[in-house]
């Protein structure tokens, strides 16, 4: 095992233009807000963002919408973002509209290696435009691709120098599921501590998925 500890310039220099993103957060709580930052700063285009919203305009991912720095979201909702609304009337940004449960379970389905989804959610609605059908006991269902990622970047409570997490709360949200779907997975920390001072019962990301940390806070 080796230390992950890096800085955020070196975290994010990894990132090419053009990348797809799985973003941790719920409206950005539990959100990577120090790596969407140096997104910006460093000035990242044509990312493809697939995270559970766009949080609002000056907040959380939502900043790399205003920053036009996206070309493609898949997403559960843009109500609170009307700049993603406004980007996606224009045509300057495509948006994939994805009910919440789906979203997560297509993400989980990425990451364990699952061939799809099965879910009714959707059916007979616009949902199911160009999906593929599947009827089981008279039920129809909706099959569902994987989502995986170039990039995960997830926000955690605590990191110890191998990359083991924890997550606060509810800040823990889509953070999880969104470390076993990405290719290259980079953990932004609040706490990191020495190796041991995270008890094993209370790993929740386990350091096998995280390829690099950074911390929350400048030092």
């Amino acid at each position: 095992m080796k230390n992950k500890l890096v800085s955020l310039e070196e975290a994010v220099a990894l990132i090419p233009d053009g990348a797809s993103l799985l973003i941790g957060g719920f409206m950005a709580v539990g959100g990577p807000n120090r790596l969407v930052d140096e997104l910006i700063r460093q000035g990242k285009r044509d990312l493809t963002i697939i995270a559970n919203d766009t949080a609002r305009p000056n907040n959380g991912l939502g900043k790399l919408v205003v920053e036009k720095l996206v070309r493609r979201i898949v997403t559960s909702h843009i109500g609170l973002n009307p700049e993603t609304q406004k980007q996606m009337i224009a045509g300057a940004i495509e948006v994939e509209l994805v009910p919440q449960g789906t979203l997560a379970e297509r993400i989980r389905a990425g990451g364990v290696g699952l061939g799809g989804v099965l879910t009714s959610t959707g059916v007979g609605t616009s949902v199911e435009e160009g999906k593929r059908k599947v009827e089981i006991d008279g039920v129809t269902y909706l099959l569902e691709m994987p989502i995986k990622a170039d990039f995960a970047l997830v926000a955690a409570k605590q990191a110890d120098l191998y990359g083991n997490l924890t997550y606060a709360l509810t800040a823990r949200n889509f953070n999880p599921l969104m470390a076993m779907a990405g290719a290259t997975v980079i953990a932004e920390a609040e706490d990191i501590l020495p190796v041991g001072c995270i008890p094993p019962d209370a790993v929740m990301t386990p350091s096998v998925l995280v390829d690099h940390i950074v911390t929350a806070t400048p030092r």
